[in-house]
């Protein structure tokens, strides 16, 4: 009896040191921190575990607004949670890096995407182009009525007609916001004539809501009839939920913002980060979200392989020196918040 139970000890510890000294899954846990379409993130997860599927079950997402994102990682830093930043300014990238929170990478593609839109370091990329629009209620509004161009938004015709996203938490709405005090030269002179311009657009302005979802729902009800707002969701919102919004690209041109991507700095679930960041910037890939979710790609792809919206898609760029206005954007939207938004343009 001894012998056995001694038999039984020596099999049980030599079963316990094959499993210590085996192979063992290496497939991290994934935290991505994302402002993109919650079923254009549910498709890109699903295709990524099943091309990879040591990482099923281990990726989850957070809906976060590019500012939101940018303080939560910050927030972090000590001790971070997310490990991929899927979707931000090039101001908020740009900040991100400074502060470390972002790792260097260097994804298989990456040689497709212009060096002025990625980093020099590798910690972050672009991954797509979004032209700014004005979107407008086709319900409530005729095509003639629409505004042409920035300026019609701050004249008599629009008085509370005007439903804005936050723009303190909208990483997106800052770069709208400061691109109108650069095109009245606020980036090379005085921010005098960029303040009158928005305080005129805040006279306008019948609401300003707490999240992008709040706004679509403002413009579908008609609080208001008219949004500053990007070019893929006035695509998408009315084939996906049957928004009745149409758009306007400016006559003298729209800020063209990249989006972009980064690896967190974060040990735990850096690998996982370097592998969703190789599938996420695959051409092929690519080229499919530009087909299914409006998404205009930011490295270069053949255009045969372009779907026909976007091979026929014609913008006008506005002008901007991206530095410049960077360097200046975290005045003027203080100034803004603090002075201008809700006083009615007094």
């Amino acid at each position: 009896m001894r012998l056995k139970y001694t038999a039984v000890i020596v099999i049980v510890l030599l079963g316990l040191l094959a499993s210590a000294c085996g192979p063992k899954s290496d497939s991290q846990n994934l935290i991505i921190y994302t402002g993109r379409d919650k079923d254009e993130v549910a498709q890109v997860v699903d295709l990524f575990t099943q091309k990879s599927p040591q990482y099923k079950g281990k990726v989850d997402t957070l809906t976060l607004g590019a500012q939101a994102a940018l303080e939560r990682l910050k927030a972090e830093k000590a001790n971070p949670q997310a490990g991929f930043l899927w979707g931000g300014t090039q101001q908020g990238l740009q900040q991100a890096a400074a502060e470390d929170l972002l790792a260097p990478s260097n994804p298989a593609h990456a040689d497709l995407i212009d060096p002025s839109r990625k980093d020099s370091k590798g910690r972050w990329y672009a991954e797509m182009l979004l032209p700014e629009v004005i979107v407008y209620n086709h319900d409530l509004l005729k095509p003639e009525q629409a505004p042409k161009d920035w300026d019609d938004l701050i004249g008599p015709a629009f008085k509370g007609k005007i439903v804005i996203r936050d723009v303190a938490p909208s990483g997106t709405m800052k770069t709208i916001y400061s691109a109108m005090m650069y095109r009245q030269g606020a980036a090379t002179g005085s921010p005098d004539a960029g303040y009158a311009w928005l305080r005129k657009l805040d006279a306008n302005t019948a609401s300003y809501t707490p999240s992008p979802d709040d706004m679509y729902f403002n413009l579908d009800r008609g609080v208001g009839t008219v949004t500053l707002w990007n070019l893929q969701d006035a695509l998408i919102q009315p084939l996906k939920n049957k928004r009745p919004w149409s758009y306007v690209i400016p006559d003298s041109g729209v800020p063209v913002l990249l989006d972009g991507v980064g690896v967190v700095n974060n040990p735990k679930s850096m690998q996982a980060a370097l592998d969703f960041e190789n599938f996420l910037l695959d051409p092929q890939l690519q080229i499919q979200l530009s087909k299914d979710y409006y998404q205009i790609p930011a490295m270069k792809l053949p255009d045969a392989e372009k779907p026909e919206w976007l091979a026929k898609l014609n913008i006008k760029e506005m002008k901007i020196d991206w530095d410049a206005m960077s360097a200046k954007q975290t005045e003027w939207m203080n100034y803004w918040a603090q002075y201008i938004k809700g006083k009615g343009g007094k």
